[in-house]
């Protein structure tokens, strides 16, 4: 609680963490309105290809953008982005709800969502990048802990006021547009936010002298040295191939909980008791995610960052086996509390093994190709569900093989670490939390 009350008395962490927490609820938002229109409207019938293809079409050119953020973020003032990036995003919502208001669910809704989408992992990805800079290294832990987690229930929070919005309004298109109009206002108070911060307080410390251009036309080169560097630091390359393992697993097991309330739990017509029960599950992993936030850091007093992401990747396919297998709303309700515990846990020891692992000069790479990790490992899961699960969203096969890679991942990532420890000392759990 000390560290806590430190970093809480600095002003430019403060201002940071404002602007994630306000643009991850307008975030939360945004994705309910979205998931209103494409996947529980009424007239549409969602199955397991419906669901892949939209979590597809949304997250593969990802991977494209990426690499740009990487190397924008090493070199443009990061307090800038965020306010300019906020803004555009604000603008395009917009443009969304317009798209929405006339039934349009064609390639240019796509292209303006995939635009939002992509403006949002540029933030959150130089939202990492400048954490080091608004904290000092002995409270990047707890950092970690409360800044994603606070943005992950901001977010959760944000689409909790979504469906009620939903709810209260109606679920026709209107209200969809409402929805997405109320983002748009979030989106334009994070820009605000991110304006009270000094210009040049986010970094990057150093900026190449070549020119933008030059420097687009050598991502390739950029991203290469980014690997790189990765593979001197084998600790965060490490916790990084750990963490995609966790998020290809937390893909399958989204589409399936997703189609068992579209589908299973509810008549398929009655699209807003799916929409509400989707969400409901969403809502208690958010609790996890807080519970996790506030009990990491005192594990890391008395673990290191290593066995905490082992212990994460290993508790979560335990969960997903006893609380999904029966497909029942309250086990996986249970099930969705432990995995936000495990899964937060990861992330936060993850994201702290980055930053001290990696320079500063390359963290704005290193965490898009982070992000680049995510979603393809989603996207991956995306097409294995569309491959396996029917729309119902039962299947035993495909659970337990989710459950197999979590096992595999974190055993995985166990052996590795004893195999490199006398190479690679944890320098983390010497610095963790005091």
């Amino acid at each position: 609680m000390s560290d806590l009350r430190e970093l809480l008395r600095s002003g430019l962490f403060r201002r940071l963490f404002g602007t994630r927490l306000v643009g991850q609820f307008g975030d939360g938002v945004f994705q309910v309105a979205l998931a209103a229109f494409v996947v529980f409207s009424p007239e549409k019938e969602a199955t397991a290809a419906d669901v892949a293809e939209a979590f597809a079409l949304l997250l593969i050119p990802f991977t494209v953008i990426g690499p740009f953020a990487g190397v924008f973020l090493d070199r443009w003032r990061r307090r800038q982005v965020l306010l300019y990036a906020n803004l555009l995003r604000a603008a395009v919502v917009l443009v969304v709800a317009t798209q929405v208001l006339a039934d349009d669910g064609g390639l240019l809704f796509y292209a303006s969502a995939l635009a939002v989408l992509s403006c949002n992992r540029f933030i959150l990805a130089g939202l990492s990048a400048a954490l080091p800079q608004a904290v000092d290294n002995d409270r990047l832990v707890v950092a970690n802990a409360v800044s994603p987690t606070a943005g992950t229930l901001a977010a959760t929070l944000g689409g909790s006021v979504g469906v009620l919005v939903r709810a209260l309004v109606g679920a026709g298109d209107g209200a969809n547009a409402l929805i997405l109009a109320v983002a748009a206002l979030l989106y334009t108070t994070a820009s605000l936010v991110a304006r009270t911060m000094p210009r040049d307080s986010l970094g990057p410390d150093e900026r190449p002298e070549t020119s933008t251009w030059s420097e687009v036309k050598i991502v390739a080169r950029g991203l290469w040295e980014g690997l790189e560097h990765l593979r001197e630091r084998k600790p965060a390359a490490a916790a990084l191939m750990a963490i995609t393992a966790n998020r290809f697993c937390y893909g399958l097991t989204t589409i399936m909980v997703l189609l068992l309330f579209r589908n299973t739990f509810n008549d398929s017509h009655d699209t807003n008791a799916g929409l509400r029960g989707f969400g409901l599950a969403v809502a208690v992993s958010g609790a996890g995610f807080f519970l996790s936030a506030v009990a990491t850091p005192v594990i890391l007093r008395r673990v290191g960052l290593p066995t905490w992401i082992t212990v994460c990747m290993v508790g979560s396919g335990a969960a997903l086996a006893a609380s999904a297998a029966w497909f029942r709303v309250l086990p996986l309700l249970a099930g969705a509390l432990i995995a936000g515990f495990f899964a937060q846990g990861q992330k936060i020891c993850t994201d702290t093994t980055v930053q001290r692992y990696v320079e500063d000069g390359y963290r704005g790479r290193v965490f898009s190709l982070y992000d680049m990790l995510f979603n393809g490992a989603f996207v991956a899961a995306a097409t294995v569900a569309a491959a396996t699960l029917p729309a119902s969203g039962k299947s035993v096969t495909l659970l337990f093989g989710t459950v197999a890679v979590y096992l595999g991942g974190g055993f995985a990532y166990a052996w590795f670490c004893a195999a490199s420890r006398p190479a690679h000392q944890d320098r983390s759990s010497a610095t963790a939390v005091s």
